[in-house]
């Protein structure tokens, strides 16, 4: 029997997904932000238990036909801005003000680059001088990266001759250089620069795990080389994979999963929140359809790929709660894995939703990740009682109590515009922190159900099982003639034969798909033809808009089913034991039902805390749950 292997790699927490044709296993185990790929492998080890009823990381690699990753790391990195510091070099002066055309995009300017832009002239008499002189300015003002950025593509094209003639590769030593032109097609200047500043901040926080895993997999004889899952629900070889569309890329498989279960449910309209330990990551599913950008954005600011319009917030279980001018705050600073919530015992001192809910009764110190990890509350009472309970004057009950509130607020805060009108949104909570806050969040902007599906600690990498392999390639045929169409059609295949060649699949085993797509000024698609080899090009363009030719070669893989039904309660469930929870009215005992125990249809109403497989929700008072035949969580508010 071989297994698909979907990793999903969060700031706190790794969560791993094995599949076979019949059967799905996980586990989840503590992220190591130093060494990335030393919870890679323990991953995959502690997944091979699971699966093949002993630790043998060897067995399970061996019977393995793909492994696909995503990691929330570049997110992390760019919300903490904890990445490299950006030079450029341009032959425009104002460019540091075309830039900063936002609050985002001068905040990210200013964290990012800041005073770091050398202005030059290509074409004047020493330019071989003013580029030494640029580079040497901007490295030492602490540039670790470089980006060439000329409006005029033809102009950078051929300063690219100066700036190898003068600075081969190799003299550059540990600085990298991008020319933004050879990035993307993108014809629109800002956007292909800020696409090239981006993919520069989080390149190095994907390359050196990468490379670093690949090597060890091979030392394992692994034969199929590591995917990487991108933003557009597709996934590629590492080589073949750019940083910058794989922002986000764990979410879009928590969008995946999300579209599967509104198709299996019968939901118009889902609002998935994937709360991870340093964000919240928001994304809608309609009508079946994931809400996707052409021209997506990172932060607020377009870029010049298609990306799911999934919106990070910076709130989750690992989120630093303190008192800033006699207020309770949320993030976005985390504690992360190391040294995590201070019940983690590591060390850490910071208070987070984690030792809250481990105060309020909701999560059992024994329990939490299945056990594997012992939670100590002594450890956060100190924390708590220090750092929010003694600044505002109040009572450790009382500071639970806030923070609590707090946090779902901010937790809401980050889906309520989407939130449909006509009550019939869904919310869909998983990740570690999702099934614990999910009902005050939903109740706090009108939402009456949620779902918490029975993999809600794995979703994300449950959901990657959907992408297939795939490479799209794009040219601007603006004002093309049928017989320049026809060569970018030629040039595209070629491209697209090439690339798949080295994916490792011949063009003919792949689906291709043509478009031609009319893009309005800002980006956005004003329409997409479907288009045969033969491709016609008659329609009059708008004022801004462009005309691109769009090739898609997949390589279509093996997805899971899943066949599920809204349950209908009918049998009351059994509690397996009770906990004491701190509401309102103070401490009082509430049951605690194991999910994996209760049968189909089998239902309750809180207080409860429902216990599942690497998760813990929930069931506020109000609210009435019910187990479906797949063993999804229903919620809804009855208040």
């Amino acid at each position: 029997m071989t297994y698909l292997i979907n990793i999903d790699n969060g700031g706190t927490l790794t969560d791993i997904c094995v599949a076979s044709d019949s059967e799905v296993f996980y586990t989840k185990t503590l992220t190591t932000p130093t060494d990335l790929s030393e919870c890679f492998f323990t991953g995959i080890t502690k997944a091979s238990a699971e699966v093949l009823g002993e630790s043998d990381l060897p067995g399970l690699l061996q019977r393995t036909s793909l492994i696909r990753y995503s990691s929330t790391q570049g997110t992390n990195a760019l919300i903490e801005r904890k990445g490299p510091s950006i030079g450029i070099i341009t032959d425009d002066a104002s460019l540091a003000e075309k830039l900063q055309f936002s609050d985002e995009t001068t905040s990210l300017f200013t964290d990012l680059i800041g005073s770091k832009v050398a202005v030059v002239d290509p074409n004047a008499a020493d330019a071989d001088a003013e580029l030494v002189q640029a580079i040497n300015t901007l490295t030492t003002a602490g540039a670790e990266r470089l980006i060439v950025a000329f409006e005029d593509v033809e102009v950078e094209k051929a300063y690219k001759h100066i700036f190898l003639t003068r600075f081969p590769r190799h003299l550059l030593g540990s600085v990298p250089v991008l020319f933004s032109s050879e990035f993307t097609v993108d014809a629109e200047h800002t956007r292909r620069l800020w696409s090239a500043i981006l993919n520069s901040f989080l390149h190095p926080t994907l390359e050196r795990f990468l490379y670093s895993a690949e090597h060890r997999l091979r030392a394992h004889k692994v034969k199929k080389p590591l995917l990487i899952y991108r933003n557009d629900g597709s996934s590629s070889r590492v080589a073949k994979s750019v940083a910058l569309k794989t922002y986000s890329s764990g979410p879009r498989g928590g969008l995946e999963g999300t579209r599967a279960l509104a198709e299996s449910y019968g939901f118009d309209h889902v609002l998935m929140i994937d709360v991870g330990g340093p964000t919240t990551d928001v994304g809608a599913v309609e009508d079946l359809r994931i809400a996707t950008d052409r021209r997506g954005q990172v932060g607020g600011i377009p870029i010049s790929f298609e990306l799911s319009d999934v919106r990070s917030s910076g709130v989750g279980g690992s989120s630093i709660l303190r008192v800033v001018d006699g207020e309770i705050t949320v993030g976005p600073e985390s504690v992360g894995a190391a040294p995590g919530p201070a019940c983690f015992g590591f060390g850490g001192t910071e208070a987070t939703i984690t030792d809250v809910n481990l105060l309020l009764g909701v999560l059992d110190p024994a329990t939490y990740l299945n056990g594997e990890l012992r939670l100590d509350p002594e450890r956060s009472r100190q924390v708590i009682q220090k750092n929010i309970a003694d600044p505002l004057g109040i009572s450790l009950e009382e500071a639970l109590l806030r923070l609590e509130q707090a946090h779902a607020a901010r937790i809401a805060e980050a889906f309520a515009e989407q939130v449909r009108s006509d009550g019939r949104t869904t919310l869909a909570a998983f990740g570690g922190g999702g099934p614990m806050s999910a009902c005050l969040a939903a109740r706090a902007v009108g939402v009456k159900q949620v779902i918490i599906p029975r993999l809600a600690a794995v979703f994300s990498a449950f959901g990657i099982s959907y992408s297939d392999i795939a490479q799209t390639y794009e040219a601007d045929i603006t004002g093309a003639s049928v017989d320049e169409i026809a060569e970018a059609q030629v040039s595209l295949l070629a491209k697209a034969e090439r690339y798949m060649f080295q994916e490792g699949y011949d063009l003919d085993e792949c689906d291709l798909t043509w478009s031609v797509i009319i893009e309005n000024a800002d980006g956005s698609e004003h329409a997409r033809l479907a288009q045969d080899d033969d491709v016609e090009v008659e329609d009059a363009l708008a004022e801004g808009q462009r005309r691109v030719l769009e090739l898609r070669a997949c390589y279509v893989l093996q997805h899971p089913a899943i066949s599920a039904s809204t349950p209908i309660g009918g049998v009351a469930a059994t509690p397996d034991g009770e906990r004491n929870l701190l509401g309102s009215q103070g401490i009082s005992a509430a049951p605690v039902y194991v999910l994996e125990n209760q049968p189909e249809s089998a239902s309750g109403q809180g207080p409860a805390i429902v216990e599942g497989p690497f998760f813990t929700a929930r069931v506020p008072e109000g609210w009435h749950f019910t187990v479906s035949n797949t063993g999804d969580l229903i919620l809804n508010d009855r208040a």
